[in-house]
């Protein structure tokens, strides 16, 4: 199932005769310059929070739960709500969505929401306590409660696809920049993060930028899914940041085989990928990058290796 046409662009761009949000706020700044104090004008990053809800049960019962408050930078809502449920594993099929809406009052200018409505089919299941289980902190910092590696037992992830998927090192040098070039209001504001998917050849599919990681990676993996793209065996993830547990999380959740960090990975990141055949790369740039796991997916066109133990940070030069 796919949604028609008119639908995306609502999805997209909201709704009809509203403005597009504006995702940066200008003001006066003081800014010192050496001994010179001065007032320039700053642009800042757009920060709102969005609820998010769910509808699901029986056609004569239908519930509505809030799942999830997060902090975004307005746009792309309700593909940031789809890919959260993707991410938590409680989407699996583009066919379990009857419809996703922007709900709530609206504010400002560009008449902002801040809630978002997934509604299920009915008679879809909905697995609530997996979100008590997972206990996923809203900062991108890992897991709170007990142990991490039980939770992600739960969870089944699609199969990545085999060793010859791989992607040459000549590609993965140029992902960040590539990444950056695509960012428009981190050119304003300096304050956002990106995530984007890209082909094995380099070539972006969809990027997005918000305040929080893992929001930018919701709304990328949530665009692809409304398209009927619900596994992404096929592309690269490309992260402005470090990579962390939830973002490899979300990965392995939409069948993505690679992820790329222009950061560092965090070691639970790392446990994970390894433990369910991810390729897993930090620290990338020009000159090189480290690869923690799934090397196989890495073709090198350079002089063999040699094994030098020393901490991989900084990056390599």
């Amino acid at each position: 199932m796919r949604f028609d046409d008119a639908t995306l662009s609502r999805m997209n761009t909201g709704s009809p005769g509203v403005p597009p949000p504006r995702l940066f706020l200008s003001r006066p700044v003081e800014r010192l310059s050496g001994s010179r104090l001065t007032t320039v004008t700053d642009d800042i990053a757009l920060e709102e929070p969005l609820e998010i809800q769910v509808l699901f049960g029986p056609v004569d019962a239908r519930e509505v739960k809030t799942i999830s408050i997060t902090m975004r930078t307005p746009g792309h809502d309700r593909e940031l709500a789809v890919g959260f449920l993707v991410g938590e594993g409680m989407l699996r099929s583009v066919d379990q969505l009857q419809g996703v809406s922007s709900r709530g009052p609206r504010f400002g200018a560009a008449a902002l929401q801040n809630s978002v409505q997934v509604a299920l089919r009915p008679g879809i299941p909905l697995d609530l306590k997996r979100l008590e289980r997972n206990c996923y902190t809203t900062s991108s910092c890992g897991v709170c409660g007990k142990t991490s590696m039980e939770a992600l037992k739960l969870n089944f992830f699609p199969a990545l696809p085999p060793a010859g998927y791989t992607v040459p090192e000549r590609v993965i040098r140029t992902l960040p920049d590539r990444l950056r070039e695509a960012q428009d209001i981190f050119q304003h504001t300096g304050g956002l993060h990106a995530a984007g998917l890209f082909t094995p050849e380099g070539h972006p599919i969809v990027v997005r930028e918000d305040v929080g990681r893992h929001n930018a990676v919701d709304k990328v993996i949530g665009t692809q899914f409304i398209e009927g793209k619900a596994l992404l065996s096929g592309a690269i993830l490309v992260v402005s940041g470090r990579a962390s547990f939830e973002l490899m999380q979300k990965a392995l959740a939409a069948g993505i085989p690679m992820l790329v960090a222009v950061g560092a990975p965090s070691s639970l990141a790392v446990q994970v990928a390894e433990r369910f055949g991810a390729t897993l790369i930090g620290f990338t740039k020009h000159s090189g990058f480290n690869i923690y796991t799934g090397s196989d997916r890495v073709r090198i066109a350079s002089a063999p290796s040699s094994y030098e133990h020393r901490s991989a940070f900084p990056s390599p030069a």
